[in-house]
């Protein structure tokens, strides 16, 4: 299935714009789909399903802030928890895709009852990573504040970009292990901004619900942006972004990526008379060369 089938089929999306007369802007997504493709492709457990989750809905609406038609973000996780680490990689237009160093981690619930993604991750660094076709890319680097992704992404905005952020994202589980409820929202302060403003933004903030709450009710990124600024006249600026876990790897280039390995490494392979298989880490997509396909591509 091709990038622009997956987006077709999604029902997720991401709005954006602005409020406050420009001293506020925000971006919201609802991503039940994209969080239930990824742990479908990656078999994950539930609490690798919720921090995978939440790390694709924050790449997605991070992408979303660039503006060039190759530009490419990266963010990656290493860290000291069982799951060991996380990479998701976003475009402008509502591609994403992400992987989890170990898909298959068991916890007990946190104090609250929720599942413990901040004991997943445990200590680490948040590595954030823009390729907008410069000499060299943007990166950007903090320390784990909890390990709840939402927290460190908040901290990596105002420590790394100095852009004072709010970001909420959330995944919500079914009994069977299915996504119930996935999205996110990022607000953000534009320089200027008056006392008031903020004042008032944080104790609406402070009163706001969690995202999957609000998703639960039946609310869109839309309505989920109108009930937070209420007071803050948002204006949503384009229409809906589709949104979808899309994968551009294929069986061409994988066979390109055995062509790299050179002449004398191919041959050794097919000496051994065994088959290859090429693995996709980001969609968990398998590629099965045969000795006779790789005697073709020798020949190529």
């Amino acid at each position: 299935m091709n990038s622009e089938q997956e987006l077709k089929q999604s029902d997720d999306y991401m709005v954006r714009g602005t409020a406050a007369s420009g001293q506020i802007r925000f971006f919201a997504i609802t991503s039940r789909s994209l969080a239930e493709e990824a742990r479908r492709r990656h078999d994950t457990s539930p609490v690798i399903t919720a921090a995978l989750g939440r790390l694709l809905s924050g790449g997605a609406m991070m992408g979303a802030m660039m503006k060039g038609e190759r530009d490419l973000l990266t963010l990656q996780i290493q860290c000291e928890g069982p799951v060991k680490g996380l990479t998701v990689t976003a475009d402008a237009f509502g591609h994403v895709k992400g992987y989890p160093v170990q898909p298959l981690v068991s916890l007990p619930a946190s104090p609250a009852g929720k599942l413990d993604v901040g004991r997943a991750l445990g200590t680490g660094v948040l590595t954030v990573i823009r390729d907008i076709g410069l000499k060299e890319p943007y990166c950007g680097q903090v320390q784990l504040v909890s390990g709840e992704i939402a927290e460190d992404l908040t901290y990596y905005f105002a420590a790394s970009e100095q852009t004072p952020s709010s970001v909420a994202l959330g995944v919500r589980m079914h009994h069977n292990n299915t996504v119930a409820q996935a999205g996110g929202y990022i607000i953000q302060l534009m320089p200027d901004i008056g006392d008031e403003v903020v004042s008032l933004l944080e104790r609406q903030l402070q009163q706001t619900e969690p995202v999957t709450t609000l998703l639960s009710y039946g609310h869109t990124p839309e309505s989920m942006i109108k009930e937070i600024l209420a007071d803050f006249d948002p204006v949503f600026t384009e229409e809906r972004i589709p949104a979808a876990f899309c994968c551009q790897c294929s069986r061409e280039r994988m066979e390109k990526a055995l062509i790299s390995l050179g002449q004398q490494e191919i041959a050794q392979i097919i000496a051994d008379q065994e088959p290859v298989q090429m693995n996709c880490h980001f969609c968990n997509s398998h590629y099965l060369f045969t000795v006779e396909d790789l005697k073709k591509i020798r020949k190529t």
